[in-house]
């Protein structure tokens, strides 16, 4: 009797729910192959190639790959010859145990398309070891009453070969008493009894000693020897008897070293020493020596070692009770190992791949098979990875999964995922496995680089030096590596005559935009052009934006005086009526800039005078006013510097020479006054003053009436005047702004003004003024005067 011996993990069946999704992923058969055991490592087996089918080469093209069910590389797969060969040396002992045939199982998994063999390969055994006693020497006690023809069962011997290689047959020595018959157990085992042939006679022989000999069916067989010393007992008639012949028993694999077993119990009706029963194993393995030990005066089994279900499952124990006399009996003991949850489930991976490329349709990212050595529900599994992940976890054939994209992936949205396989059984409590992938997934140059902005405004200040830097423009790319690196350029304008190739230009690697050439704000005020963005991805993508450069107004133009002409021609001169009130409209400097803004707002003020206090000039449109009644004691010519000044920064200035001539009244001859008098002028003697007075009187009334008669004539010929006047071209700039509008007088004048031609000599010249109506109102109140500007130019200075 003994136990199952050796004990290697079996197959389970587990239940999955498998979910296919309408298409075949692999397809599957069945090889059967062998190997001699203890063949050197290269060993061949079969060419896989030639067994399968496929054409050279096709193993290597599709990926084939070995997979054992225990993850123990038996075997070598040579991917260019096609020879299947071992990788180690095989020992069918230790790999089955006395179990005949000995099998081992794996799987040949391809890809493109994926497929699944399954593949049994048994290892055939050799005779490479020799039958062996447990003990060495065997005492019998055998009443000298023993009846002819009993037989006494013996040990058996242990030979790890199986198969025809085990144990076939025994022998003992040549005697006189005794011979061996074979005998065989319901496990197909054969052992050895020693059947009495002759009567034994303690007083004529008290002792035998035999050999017994185990013989396998090697060629040449090997053998094993035990000594059976036979001792002749004197009459003990009862032998033991056990409660039952067989016990059985339940014990858990997590049972802790010492726990009971269970306790068997004989007893012997004789007396004395022949009833006192001692316990003990008997024909057992080393597996249940080494597992077991047992109490021999109480028959309590007690466990030496621990449990593990997934190598044996129960143990078959023969237990021997022997009272003083020699006789004894056998029972059996039958332990049944209960599985426990102690196993967490096994991944194992066939194959990986750890990048995909986005946009990519359905890709295979892992092959993996999963594995638990427990048994039942503790054997049974659930395989699962995390949701809200676009990834699918098909299963496949003998456990085997497939993980998957579920469809096309953007690297933009998120470009790596961390992928947790979860495998859980069903035993209490339950274990589970989880094992991570991280999954990158790489570039594709799907986005086009993007401004910041739609469109740029960028303010440049006229006369800015060359190559000074305006502004930026940035484009961002949601691409990664060279699909990311944006690339500036200049886009060609839809009017191929606008200029600003030669005003502006850009970097091409940061997106700077810097001035070419210096910006005069009065030739161009603005422009505009589109810049392009283009990424290095292959193909490259672009996109554009609108830049618009506002040229800022520098203050670089001084003020142009246009009325009183400054060219150095003979000046104009004003004339004042010595009976003119404070305040009295003398006439108005006009003055207009090329600037614009704060740069163009014009201010007057009075910078120099012959006599200071006489006349005031206003600030703001640059009428020059009496600032006080005039006496017969002020000079009667007087020469005024008006300074007229832009509000920039710095400002600039102009200046305008006034002539004014006092005199009684409009009738007084004009007569030009020279830039410069002589300084006897001012030196003439009284007398003379005295004979001018005395003339001026006399003359006094001849002077009002063709003065009268002259303003007559002015008046007809008004239109006439401005056919006589000619305007030299390029006297004045193009650009200069319009002067027309409610002008800036208090009072209204009307004047003609003609210019006059000649080289150097153009100037604004007042022929004479035109008096529609001079009234006075009375002490203290000022006469309403209207005059009005005309010049050949076609516009009305009021």
């Amino acid at each position: 009797m003994e136990a199952r011996g050796f004990s290697f993990p079996r197959q389970r069946q587990v239940l999955f729910l498998f979910l296919f999704w309408g298409v075949s992923l692999a397809g599957s058969g069945f090889r059967r192959y062998s190997v001699t055991e203890e063949t050197d490592r290269g060993s061949f087996v079969v060419n896989l190639a030639k067994d399968l089918g496929l054409a050279e080469g096709e193993l290597a093209a599709r990926g084939t790959r070995v997979v054992s069910d225990d993850n123990k590389q038996y075997l070598l797969l040579d991917s260019h010859t096609g020879n299947l060969l071992t990788n180690e040396k095989l020992d069918r002992e230790k790999l089955c145990g006395p179990k005949e045939p000995c099998m081992l199982y794996f799987q040949i998994l391809m890809d493109d398309p994926f497929q699944i063999y399954r593949v049994e390969l048994r290892v055939r055994d050799i005779n490479d070891h020799s039958p062996v006693f447990q003990d060495k020497e065997t005492v019998l006690k055998i009443s000298e009453n023993t009846a002819e023809g009993t037989a006494f069962r013996l040990e058996r011997a242990q030979d790890p070969d199986g198969g025809p290689n085990g144990i076939q047959n025994y022998t003992i020595s040549p005697n006189s008493f005794f011979h061996v018959k074979i005998g065989g157990s319901d496990e197909g085992m054969i052992y050895p009894e020693l059947v009495l042939d002759k009567a034994l006679d303690r007083e004529e022989q008290g002792e035998l000693s035999l050999t017994l000999t185990a013989l396998d069916g090697g060629s040449p067989p090997r053998s094993g020897t035990s000594t059976i010393g036979i001792v002749v007992l004197d009459v003990n008639d009862n032998a033991p008897q056990f409660a039952q012949a067989l016990y059985e028993t339940q014990a858990p694999e997590n049972s802790p070293i010492g726990f009971l077993i269970v306790k068997v119990s004989a007893e012997d009706i004789d007396s004395g020493v022949n009833a006192e029963v001692s316990y003990s194993f008997f024909d057992a393995s080393e597996n249940i020596r080494t597992t077991f030990q047992i109490n021999p005066f109480s028959g309590e089994i007690f466990l030496r070692e621990l449990l593990d279900y997934e190598l044996v499952n129960s143990y078959k124990i023969n237990i021997q009770a022997m009272d003083g006399g020699g006789l004894s009996a056998i029972c059996r003991v039958l332990v049944e190992v209960l599985d426990t949850n102690d196993n967490a489930p096994e991944l194992i991976i066939s194959s990986l791949s750890n990048s995909v490329a986005e946009n990519s349709p359905e890709t295979v990212l892992a092959v993996f098979k999963i594995n638990d050595r427990d048994s039942g529900e503790n054997g049974k599994m659930v395989c699962y990875i995390q949701e809200n992940l676009p990834f699918l976890l098909k299963p496949s054939v003998e456990n085997f999964y497939i993980l998957m994209t579920e469809g096309a992936l953007d690297r933009e949205s998120r470009a790596e995922y961390n992928i947790t396989i979860t495998i859980t059984d069903l035993g209490t409590p339950r274990l589970k496995t989880e094992h991570n992938i991280t999954v990158l997934v790489s570039d594709v140059n799907d986005n086009a680089p993007a401004f910041t902005h739609t469109s740029y405004t960028l303010f440049v200040r006229e006369n800015n030096s060359p190559a000074l830097h305006i502004g930026s423009v940035s484009a961002t790319d949601r691409d990664s590596g060279t699909n990311a690196q944006v690339t500036y350029s200049l886009l060609p304008p839809q009017d191929p005559h606008l200029p600003f190739p030669s005003l502006v230009s850009i970097n091409a690697d940061n997106g700077h935009l810097f001035a070419l050439r210096s910006l005069d704000y009065e030739a161009l005020q603005a422009f505009e052009f589109r810049v392009g963005a283009t990424d290095r991805g292959s193909p490259a993508l672009s996109s554009e934006a609108l830049v618009r450069v506002l040229v800022l107004d520098a203050n670089d133009n001084s003020p142009f005086v246009l009325y009183p002409l400054q060219n150095g021609s003979a000046p104009c001169t004003e004339l004042v009526p010595r009976a003119a009130e404070p305040g009295y409209l003398v006439t108005k400097v006009v003055a207009v800039d090329g600037d614009s803004g704060q740069n163009a707002w014009l201010s007057y003020q009075l910078l120099k005078a012959t006599e200071p206090g006489l006349f005031g000039v206003w600030a703001h449109n640059g009428e020059v006013h009496t600032a006080r009644l005039l006496s017969e004691r002020d000079a009667a010519k007087h020469r005024l510097v008006v300074l007229v000044k832009d509000n920039g920064e710095p400002p600039r200035s102009a200046t305008a020479t006034l002539h004014v001539l006092l005199v009684d009244g409009f009738s007084q001859p004009y007569l030009p006054l020279p830039e410069a008098a002589p300084a006897q002028a001012e030196a003439d003697s009284l007398t003379v003053y005295l004979v001018v007075a005395l003339a001026s009187v006399s003359s006094l009334f001849l002077l009002s009436v063709l003065l009268f008669v002259a303003v007559r004539l002015c008046r007809r010929s008004r239109a006439a005047s401005v056919g006589r006047c000619s305007v030299p071209e390029g006297t004045f700039p193009g650009h200069l702004v319009d002067v027309s509008g409610a002008g800036t007088l208090s009072q209204s004048y009307q004047y003609e003004v003609c210019l006059t031609g000649g080289p150097g000599t153009s100037e604004f010249k007042f022929l004479k003024p035109i008096i529609s109506d001079i009234q006075t109102q009375g002490p203290g109140r000022k006469g309403e005067q209207n005059s009005t500007f005309r010049n050949s130019f076609g516009f009305n200075i009021q």
